[in-house]
């Protein structure tokens, strides 16, 4: 890659976060809200910068993030992801949670493991109610990393999802599709209602540098057909 693809992981870095467990508080909204506005990724990762999960939480309607209980809908309880596989585009990878970057963002894995994903720890797990979100790098200085080809998966492509307890939850993929960076459907990426779906995403597009990085997002959207153990 180009030198100057280098500057946007720059200042990118790992934080601790606690696993997911039962009483994991789910999408509370902060008392600065605007904190959090800033977007869903550190640009410094070249993963760009859009509405974030408290700002559709707390939008122009005044709705609450969820108005159903996770009890209400069908699903798993809570175990955090371990390990992602996407056999369309050879994908098997770790998954390591992820939280808030110091921005209000959410966080990334560290560029130094760009074959690994990041699981979004303040929504739900894959397989319990709701989106959960994995996050990963296109690629970096030294060439593809592990969402590179996301974008060419097909309608029904299946994502597997091991989880600490041992369950592997199976998605189908419903569609791929790019955002800019300020257009990001909040409303069908984030939330702990309705059925248990599934989130990847990555950045794509033109590469047009500087904060933006590249000029789009590219979200797998998928829904659960099955749980194995």
């Amino acid at each position: 890659m180009a030198s100057a693809r280098v500057n946007r992981s720059a200042g990118t870095s790992a934080r601790a976060v606690p696993s997911a467990g039962p009483g994991r508080r789910r999408w509370s909204v902060p008392v600065a809200v605007v904190m959090v506005l800033v977007g869903i990724f550190a640009t410094g990762a070249g993963l760009g910068r859009t509405a974030g999960p408290f700002e559709w939480a707390a939008d122009a309607a005044g709705r609450p993030a969820s108005a159903t209980s996770v009890a209400d809908e069908p699903g798993l309880v809570a175990s955090r992801p371990v390990r992602l596989s996407v056999p369309a585009i050879q994908v098997a990878a770790p998954v390591e949670p992820v939280g808030q970057a110091p921005d209000g963002s959410i966080d990334v894995p560290p560029l130094g493991r760009a074959d690994e994903t990041g699981w979004y720890d303040r929504g739900p797990t894959p397989g319990e109610p709701g989106r959960a979100v994995v996050v990963g790098h296109v690629d970096t200085k030294s060439g593809p990393a592990v969402f590179y080809e996301l974008g060419k998966l097909k309608i029904g492509d299946r994502i597997e999802v091991t989880r600490d307890d041992r369950t592997v939850v199976v998605f189908a993929v419903d569609s791929v599709e790019h955002f800019g960076k300020d257009e990001l459907p909040a409303d069908r990426v984030y939330g702990d209602d309705g059925p248990p779906e599934l989130r990847l995403i990555t950045c794509g597009g033109q590469w047009v540098g500087g904060r933006t990085g590249y000029a789009d997002n590219v979200i797998a959207f998928a829904s659960l057909v099955a749980a194995e153990r």
